[in-house]
């Protein structure tokens, strides 16, 4: 089995434009994040896919791998299936966000592994317990609920469940609420298929693309991770993580 990572990297933002290129410490973003991606040890090569030249020509000059892609893609996982699609050896594709320069690459492994146990495993992806009631609150962090085998049943930016009858602040209390980390593999079939689905309801009602695979009928897998993430969305979050990690 080969498997693949790939780094989906946009220039344009509008809450961060060229934050890929941003420099933290001697790196730039998405040097770290392609470091950390080599360090994984279930992973057999790292891509960085991208449709801007100041991207590919930095990254060419750094020695990482990189790939061109259609501007027009709505979002990661379009950018990702482009390249995989040229690349039909690889069995699983890894989603790796551009943005998580700190990714821990025990946490790609974990993406991983489930798709050595299991044939019948089609996306896999991760979810962290959660402990602050301002987390639990934030639209911005979102939310998973999942079967007795952990399998997703649901994602989404408010709490789940509601738990009646019981005051909000003491919810966490009461029930084990999960955050859902936006990491994901996917057998290389499967994400070929996905992506040419049209939005569903729920999607679009919460921003959410995974929903649109769930209706579809597509199975999620979902490993448990202690660690935390730090991505980073605005150039505030990038003088925090240079505090945070003396960079």
């Amino acid at each position: 089995m080969k498997i693949l990572g790939i780094i989906p990297a946009r220039y344009d933002s509008s809450r961060f434009p060229g934050k890929p290129l941003v420099q933290i410490g001697n790196r730039s973003m998405i040097q770290r994040v392609y470091d950390q991606a080599r360090k994984a040890s279930l992973l057999n090569d790292v891509i960085v896919a991208t449709d801007d030249k100041q991207i590919v020509e930095h990254l060419q000059l750094s020695g990482c791998q990189v790939e061109w892609t259609d501007s027009l893609h709505q979002s990661g996982t379009d950018r990702i299936a482009e390249v995989a699609a040229r690349h039909p050896e690889y069995d699983i594709v890894v989603n790796i966000q551009g943005d998580e320069p700190f990714i821990k690459p025990t946490q790609i492994d974990a993406v991983i592994l489930p798709f050595l146990k299991y044939s019948e495993i089609e996306i896999t992806t991760l979810m962290k317990k959660i402990t602050d009631e301002n987390a639990l609150l934030n639209p911005n962090i979102v939310k998973v609920v999942f079967d007795s085998h952990h399998k997703a049943l649901y994602f989404s930016r408010q709490p789940l469940p509601f738990l009646r009858g019981i005051p909000v602040e003491k919810w966490l209390k009461h029930y084990t609420y999960f955050q859902h980390i936006g990491l994901y593999g996917f057998r290389n079939t499967t994400l070929q298929a996905i992506t040419q689905l049209p939005q569903s309801g729920l999607e679009k009602a919460e921003s959410l693309e995974q929903l649109r695979w769930l209706e579809h009928q597509y199975t999620i897998q979902l490993s448990i991770t202690e660690e935390a993430n730090f991505g980073i969305d605005t150039p505030e979050d990038l003088e925090k993580a240079k505090r945070l990690f003396n960079l």
